[in-house]
């Protein structure tokens, strides 16, 4: 049984596109499996609207595709939903159209200019106004986890220690360092982004496929194949190796 998987994707869909042609070719040779979507479809990138839409498109067509939330979905939903929403993970210091967030970008991906140079009511009116309500129902009803095989997805990690069973959205979508410093078996493989390096890393207890596209770098895909991971190339499979005990 194998799995692909996808990083985090920040409004590039040029290269959403290129993945799943590479993820096509190689199921031509080794059968149709579905594709998971490890969260974080907005913020940051060039084209957050048309991410969606071609996400939300697909899977109303059939595709064997898993989108996961991730927290900046969240941030983008609970923004249009309250332009004083603050979500829990988020730093105080920081709002949606900080910066440092990205959300002006996703908005700007609507037809929203210049919103984090603008007061934030007119610019959420707007916002409210051009964001599609296909597109607020699609990101509010994503999964917040997704367990096929020996492979347990989430868009940040996991609490360790808690049985997956009983895993809450805000560890899910927000955990980073209680995670990334847990070298403990989890049981299942953790397949998750959320936290930025260069190039998909197997850990032993996890693999992380967030190689910062957000940043400029790269969207990656991978395969599960039992415990088995290969990076995603355009030459084919190349292994992820776990470090060497």
């Amino acid at each position: 049984m194998h799995s692909y998987a996808i990083g985090d994707i920040h409004g590039h869909l040029d290269q959403l596109r290129r993945l799943h042609d590479w993820i096509a070719a190689d199921m031509a040779q080794n059968g149709a499996a579905p594709i998971v979507h490890i969260g974080d479809l907005v913020d940051r990138g060039p084209d957050s609207n048309a991410v969606i839409e071609y996400l939300r498109a697909g899977t109303a067509a059939g595709q064997d595709w898993v989108v996961l939330k991730g927290n900046h979905d969240r941030l983008f939903t609970g923004f249009l939903r309250d332009q004083h929403y603050h979500d829990p993970g988020l730093r105080s210091d920081l709002s949606y159209l900080h910066p440092k967030i990205g959300g002006a970008a996703t908005l700007a991906s609507y037809g929203v200019k210049n919103s984090a140079d603008r007061p934030v009511a007119p610019v959420h009116a707007e916002a409210v106004a051009a964001v599609p309500q296909s597109h607020r129902d699609f990101l509010e009803s994503r999964p917040i986890s997704f367990a096929r095989g020996e492979a347990f997805f989430a868009h940040a990690g996991i609490r360790p220690g808690v049985p997956l069973s009983a895993q809450v959205e805000d560890d899910l979508i927000w955990i980073r360092r209680e995670f990334l410093d847990d070298p403990r078996d989890h049981g299942p493989l953790i397949i998750h982004g959320h936290t930025a390096i260069d190039t998909p890393t197997h850990y032993g207890n996890r693999v992380n496929i967030d190689s910062s596209a957000a940043y400029g770098g790269p969207l990656s895909g991978i395969v599960i194949d039992g415990r088995d991971v290969f990076h995603l190339t355009a030459a084919g499979r190349v292994r992820l190796s776990p470090p060497a005990e």
